[in-house]
């Protein structure tokens, strides 16, 4: 067990996130207005928006946004679902009830850190990385050797981030048969689901295969709402959900009203969203495929499968992590370096960045990029 270290991306994103003038990693798709979303309210959407009432919520979220949420789901329930301020809470506080100091448990490196750090303050983990030799494919095989007698969480993400990768549906059931058959929980990190670039490889929820899994989204990734700060868990284990809500109670307690009923509108209009945010990602693909095959002496570009971000190797002799920090100092351009997603678990790549692929217009971003990498040659 170790205490919680510096979250490494938050304290990157706090030096840059505002202050670099273009932003080419974000991990959200492009966002809407107020006056946008409120446009695909229906009547009765719209007048629980004009006549709210600014009080405390109940902890396990507003009833109606939690059907809305389980109709994402084919073997959920309202009462199945619990509601957080986004998903970094939900994350931390699962971990909280179903990890102790005797207990073991395995997650996917790289990762979002939080998956790795609240774990590993918890009790024993173990990594199992995902390998750009092997087109960052989870082997489901080396999560199987990883598990002991005490794994009581298997904590995976896809599509992923920083690979946009997305795993095989027949294995990914076969993990959560594999977890079933150990009494562990798998914990699934699906705030990119519904951004799938062939929508016929989007992964069964997990909560959908397992009563014991545990399901995580969030408005703020596929559907580019992060300023809601709506995220929710859907587990079929009822007395499991009890215990989550009870932990809530020493968090947030409740969620903002005005984000729950926005939170709502935009979870009911969520393929009319979704759609939109494939549209503006199909769209810039071939831009970001041309930018990167134009320098790829330094290079090495690949799509991502789902998701908005991909990661992507630099092969310049000045590392990757000199190269970051002299394009977002000199041109104002951000990326995020294999740095913030170094694990303590296994080996990462020491050569990527990732680069988001959600955001509208990301030409002058690139244009300034590309004057950069040419006054160096």
């Amino acid at each position: 067990m170790t205490p919680l270290p510096d979250f490494q991306l938050e304290t990157y994103f706090s030096r840059w996130e505002f202050t670099a003038r273009y932003h080419l990693t974000a991990s959200d798709a492009q966002t809407m207005t107020m006056t946008e979303l409120l446009a695909l309210a229906d009547d009765h959407d719209r007048a629980a928006w004009e006549t709210l009432s600014l009080g405390y919520t109940e902890t396990f979220g507003d009833p109606a946004l939690r059907q809305a949420i389980a109709e994402m789901y084919s073997a959920a329930e309202s009462d199945d679902v619990l509601c957080f301020a986004g998903a970094e809470e939900g994350l931390y506080l699962a971990m909280q009830v179903l990890l102790g100091p005797d207990d073991h448990a395995v997650v996917v490196t790289p990762n979002y850190q939080a998956a790795e750090t609240v774990p590993l303050a918890l009790c024993s983990v173990t990594g199992v990385a995902l390998r750009p030799e092997n087109d960052w494919n989870l082997d489901v095989d080396e999560v199987k050797a990883a598990l002991r007698p005490g794994t009581r969480v298997v904590s995976v993400n896809f599509p992923h981030n920083p690979t946009g990768k997305v795993m095989d549906a027949a294995e990914f059931a076969r993990l959560a048969q594999l977890c079933d058959e150990r009494g562990i929980h798998l914990f699934s990190d699906e705030v990119y689901r519904g951004l799938e670039l062939d929508q016929r490889r989007t992964l069964p929820n997990a909560t959908d295969l397992s009563e014991r899994a545990l399901s995580l989204n969030v408005t703020s990734k596929s559907l580019g709402l992060p300023g809601l700060r709506v995220g929710w868990i859907v587990c079929r284990d009822r007395e499991l959900l009890s215990r989550l809500e009870r932990a809530k109670h020493y968090t947030t307690i409740c969620n903002s009203a005005p984000s729950e009923i926005l939170a709502r509108i935009a979870v009911k209009a969520r393929e009319t969203i979704l759609e939109r945010n494939r549209a503006i990602i199909a769209a810039n693909l071939p831009v970001f495929e041309s930018f990167f095959t134009e320098f790829d002496s330094l290079f090495d570009w690949h799509a991502p499968d789902g998701g908005c971000v991909t990661y992507l190797r630099y092969k310049g002799a000045d590392g990757v992590e000199r190269f970051c920090a002299d394009l977002v100092n000199e041109a104002g351009v951000l990326l995020l370096p294999a740095s913030i997603y170094r694990s303590q678990l296994t080996a990462t790549p020491p050569d990527h960045f990732r680069v988001g692929v959600g955001r509208s217009d990301p030409e002058p971003g690139l244009d300034a990029f590309r004057t950069w990498l040419r006054a160096r040659v």
